[in-house]
């Protein structure tokens, strides 16, 4: 599959910019493994759709918004995707009272002689021998030599429902290998020593990484599988077993290659696992046999097969239709070749085959994003006219830390505004944000409001931001930059911070489009510098909106503590619950507090990118929650309208 590509500037191809986001550092003292994470699935996709990794687009394999970026201009890439699959043996062990929680970092050698990376496994709780799900790819271009770099690291941080971009390392060896070497090797599977960092094999027994290079052809197919079991057999002591499933396909050479593995589910005898999503490019065709282990969960990484079957995705959908069971064997530990059939067994609770539409799908075939934007003009910015303000109206025309648009300034201020001195002033994220966000509307009409101020002396908690009194929406980005400065000559800061009504107007826009099937999706950007007075209402009114084709993005300025914002962001995997009981639908907030953002990356990362990161994401669960296609002409929604959330 090779196709010619014209020769691009990087900038040009930075399709797939990464933010790597601030997070509190949580070590474990080297010692001790997060279990809650070891427990998680991988590989299933159901909570959404699977993020691409951070790949260099100089080195990216296929993705559908870079080939579509590509077919536009009548360009076409020249390279083989291809993905790796990883594993090791007889790793080091660095940790003292448990084993080490392996990761595989990979990476591409550039020409200048610095690395990029490739992509990132999970992470497999104590484990010295692990078996990686994730894959990493890579796209393999004939006429280049491609040096890949595999990074071995020993993760000593709690990793439960983040990101692995996000996650502090320590190392453990390294391997280097040419991507030519491993696609020229029979049956694409290369077994590499593992080196100390600097190259030298000072220390014996450092382990072995095994790499299996597989062609990948992108499909939208998928299935959708609810497992269960029952009458396992018990292997704890003084409890229950906590079983889970991990599910490999069979390969050419007879081997296999894990593609998922099930959530743990605690105590229990006659699991019901989560739904699971697998594509054609993991299971390969409906034919093809796939080996089904069932585990009892150990903390020790020391799992314990309770049984194993082998069918097909056929099978399995025979299965369903037919509501029978697949018997469980366990291999004889005495007679070799011998299996002993169990009682426990397998069942097929649901069997679906869907389409899985990307986010380009949709936007192409005419979906929008509309933007939205709220300001925060509560006291607590301080007076516009002091320079210590995050509102302030520079005489020179100078961007605040509201309208900024590119590169922070900084302030110097007395000991007593020592929380201000290095946070950047306030007009970036509207444009930041809008000017991406523009490109999606097509009218370009934007609702803007205000929240926490006095007009003529009466306090409102979201006022329309053009200071009319029935038009919400303002012209363009540069129209919210003009309201926005208007306001500021007309409003006084006041408070308290309230998010709720904010929220609950534009619930209202999204739930006024949701009943004429309007090809709409909707996002809210709210720019604050302070603690919310209404946090339980904030949740109620998130938990409504999550039924709703909308989401909300916050940009902390300024030095507060933002602690509840990343309750609201709901990034820990729980998710928020209104004060009547209601769990939310879907995560539908991204906080970013901008300073951290910035020091992060040296004040090169874009607080757009930090924000956006997870919008398709949030945008493609709506839709696959509700079986919206990208082709429908009229979209049925199945979710209850806006008059009956509200």
């Amino acid at each position: 599959m090779y196709m010619q590509m014209p020769f691009m500037h990087s900038h040009e191809l930075s399709l797939q910019s990464v933010t790597q986001r601030v997070i509190e550092d949580r070590k474990m003292g080297g010692c001790f493994s997060d279990v809650r994470g070891g427990k998680q699935a991988v590989g299933v996709g159901q909570t959404g759709p699977s993020m691409p990794s951070p790949i260099p687009a100089s080195n990216a394999t296929f993705n559908d918004a870079v080939d579509h970026f590509f077919r536009v201009r009548r360009f076409h890439p020249l390279f083989t995707p291809l993905e790796l699959t990883l594993s090791a043996s007889r790793l080091r062990d660095r940790d003292i009272f448990s084993k080490s929680d392996p990761m595989v970092v990979v990476y591409t050698k550039k020409r200048d002689g610095t690395l990029e990376e490739l992509g990132r496994t999970e992470v497999i709780m104590n484990s010295l021998d692990p078996a990686w799900i994730k894959k990493i790819s890579v796209a393999y271009h004939f006429e280049i030599v491609q040096p890949l770099i595999f990074h071995v690291y020993d993760v000593d941080a709690k990793y439960h429902n983040l990101p692995v971009e996000m996650l502090k390392l320590n190392d453990l060896e390294k391997a280097v290998v040419l991507c030519q070497r491993i696609v020229t090797k029979q049956g694409q599977i290369l077994t590499l020593d593992l080196h100390n960092r600097n190259g030298k094999r000072g220390l014996k027994n450092l382990g072995k990484l095994t790499v299996h290079a597989e062609e990948t052809v992108d499909s939208k197919n998928a299935i959708e599988i609810i497992f269960r079991c029952s009458h396992l057999e018990n292997k704890d002591l003084l409890s229950k077993s906590d079983p889970f499933l991990r599910i490999s396909r069979i390969v050419e050479n007879g081997g296999s290659v894990p593609i998922c593995k099930t959530e743990v589910v605690d105590n229990n005898l006659n699991p019901i696992w989560r739904p699971l999503c697998l594509t054609t490019k993991q299971f390969v065709s409906k034919d093809n046999p796939l080996v089904i282990e069932c585990f009892d969960f150990n903390s020790s990484g020391n799992h314990v097969l309770i049984g194993k079957l082998q069918k097909s995705v056929a099978d399995l959908e025979k299965l369903h239709v037919q509501k029978t069971g697949a018997s469980f064997i366990l291999p004889s530990s005495v007679r070799h070749g011998h299996e002993k059939v169990l009682k426990g067994q397998l069942f097929v609770d649901q069997f679906c085959e869907k389409q899985l539409y990307s986010f380009i799908d949709y936007v192409s075939s005419g979906f929008e994003l509309n933007f939205m934007v709220a300001v925060d003009f509560t006291a607590s910015n301080r007076n516009p006219r002091t320079p210590d303000s995050l509102h302030y109206i520079d005489p020179s025309g100078q961007f605040n830390a509201y309208q900024q648009a590119r590169l922070p300034i900084y302030y110097q201020c007395s000991d007593e505004d020592a929380h201000f001195n290095c946070v950047p002033t306030i007009q970036w994220a509207i444009m930041e944000v809008g000017e991406v966000m523009q490109f999606y509307d097509s009218d370009r009409r934007f609702p803007a409001w205000g929240f926490g101020g006095r007009i003529n002396g009466t306090l409102s908690h979201c006022f329309n931001l053009n200071g009319s009194a029935s038009g919400i929406e303002v012209e363009g980005v540069q129209g919210i930059m003009a309201a926005y400065a208007s306001a500021l000559n007309q409003v006084a800061l006041s408070g308290p911070t309230l998010f709720g009504p904010v929220i609950n107007n534009a619930a209202e826009i999204a739930g006024q489009c949701l009943s004429c099937n309007s090809r709409k999706y909707f996002v809210l950007l709210i720019i604050t510098d302070g603690v919310l007075t209404d946090l339980q209402e904030t949740k109620d009114a998130l938990v409504r909106a999550s039924d709703l084709p909308l989401s909300i993005l916050i940009v902390g300025v300024g030095g507060a503590d933002f602690k509840q914002m990343e309750i609201l962001d709901a990034d820990n995997g729980c998710r928020l619950e209104s004060s009547t009981g209601r769990v939310a639908t879907r995560d539908i907030v991204q906080f970013v507090p901008m300073r951290e953002v910035l020091a992060e990356a040296g004040g090169q990362t874009s607080v757009a990118q930090a924000l956006l990161e997870e919008l398709p994401g949030q945008f493609l669960t709506y839709m696959r929650n509700r079986d919206i296609t990208p082709g429908a002409a009229n979209i049925a929604q199945t979710s209850a309208s806006y008059a009956s959330i509200y």
